[in-house]
């Protein structure tokens, strides 16, 4: 039995198909009935997120042709239609592979952490699916352990590499504590909602949203227990904010120079961390000029972004050294699981023989046949047993000159001791 990984991901497919061939979360189950349906696998898990779709698989031989074509049906797509995107490995590198997805080494963002929560669920989903066995739980279970050892002893997720989190990130290198702050973000777009997810994981105080639209601000402040306002509102929100993070489509800066500096008076000069995401930009270049207001525009985050990003690069050549040693850990019990289900097999043979023997023995006794008689029978009947076919393999090995099958011969069977 051998392990495989099937799939397509952000390297080898555009995202139109990879929104074609995506399962969401609901459908999970239901897929993962489908497959071991199939009978040409014997366990599964499918992990699908938004740039990568892949399954994972073990097999008594290769399965790909046939999970190809289940992927296209299953997804009500044209025969062949996914077969130019598709990415296949098995054995070691699909051991690899998994443990490096699971570390954030095949992400499109180098090293990011959500894909190991990902990974995480689509686990849990298999097993209440009932679609895994030994073998596939006991490798996700090692490329969970793994991606724990890979972020404890490497920095490959301690640097900034987007610029939400790296706006976050600067942010706290200001404030130790954000408990007590108050966080004004300008806008209702993406960036900002990215920005407020990663300002509520780390329990900022306050959240006041402020953009064009209230209805806009009102779905984000609703969603992160923000305060909702309007743009109108921003020379009575400044004052308030120990942070403000903007990113609107404005053409024109919707901030001053004035407004800071008004704000700066009434806050009796407490500092002001002002983040401007926004090309063209929200903030006025002349709040730079004020003493404690500190503004960084989106070109000061790049400057931290592509510095980070060459820190991880440099970690990641670590993990990529944990992770291949740990592919030889997974192999080694693979192996040796293997061997204990070939020891286990050829005992089960052996006592089939010996019972066997020991019936006819046993008649022969009933019917007053010399016991010494029996014993040789025994020992003869048995050794012929067992013999048989390893002698009958060693004479069509010496036929065809197969030097390696009677090495292995010699060595099984301690000839050469």
């Amino acid at each position: 039995m051998e392990i495989f990984v099937l799939g397509v991901n952000h390297q080898t497919a555009p995202v139109t198909i990879r929104e074609r061939v995506a399962v969401p979360e609901h459908l999970l189950p239901q897929a993962l009935h489908k497959l071991i349906e199939t009978s040409v696998v014997n366990e599964g898990l499918i992990l699908s997120t938004c740039n990568r779709t892949e399954i994972y698989y073990t097999a008594e031989s290769d399965a790909q042709n046939g999970l190809v074509g289940w992927l296209d049906q299953f997804n009500q797509l044209e025969p062949g239609t996914l077969q130019p995107y598709l990415y296949h490995h098995e054995g070691d590198d699909a051991i690899l592979h998994l443990l490096r997805v699971a570390c954030g080494l095949d992400s499109m963002v180098l090293g990011e952490p959500q894909i190991l929560g990902q990974l995480k669920r689509a686990f849990a989903l298999a097993r209440e699916a009932d679609a895994l066995d030994v073998c596939l739980t006991r490798l996700l279970q090692h490329s969970f352990s793994v991606a724990k050892k890979v972020r404890t002893d490497t920095d490959i997720g301690q640097n900034a590499v987007s610029v939400a989190f790296a706006a976050v990130s600067l942010a706290r290198q200001l404030f130790s504590s954000f408990s007590s702050k108050t966080v004004l973000l300008v806008g209702a777009g993406e960036t900002i909602e990215l920005v407020a997810t990663h300002m509520v994981q780390n329990r900022v105080g306050d959240v006041l949203v402020a953009n064009r639209t209230l209805a806009r601000a009102e779905a984000l402040g609703e969603q992160f227990n923000g305060k909702p306002y309007t743009l109108e509102a921003l020379p009575e929100l400044v004052p308030l904010a120990d942070i403000i993070i903007s990113s609107t489509a404005s053409p024109l800066p919707v901030i001053g120079k004035g407004m800071v500096e008004r704000a700066l008076k009434i806050r009796k000069h407490r500092p002001i961390l002002i983040i401007d995401l926004a090309v063209p930009r929200d903030i006025e270049p002349q709040v730079v000029e004020l003493d404690d207001a500190f503004l960084y525009s989106v070109d000061d985050l790049q400057q931290i972004i592509q510095q980070n990003m060459k820190q991880r690069e440099q970690a990641a050549e670590d993990a990529e050294a944990i992770v291949r040693a740990y592919v030889s850990e997974f192999k080694e019990w693979l192996n040796q699981r293997s061997s204990a289900t070939l020891i286990r097999a050829l005992r089960e043979q052996m006592d089939d023989y010996k019972e066997e023997v020991l019936v006819k023995a046993t008649k022969k006794l009933e019917n007053g046949a010399n016991p010494q008689e029996v014993a040789q029978f025994i020992a003869h009947t048995l050794t012929q047993k067992f013999l048989h076919y390893p002698t009958m393999k060693i004479r069509q090995a010496t036929t065809n000159a197969d030097q390696a099958l009677l090495n292995a011969a010699e060595h099984l069977f301690g000839m050469n001791d």
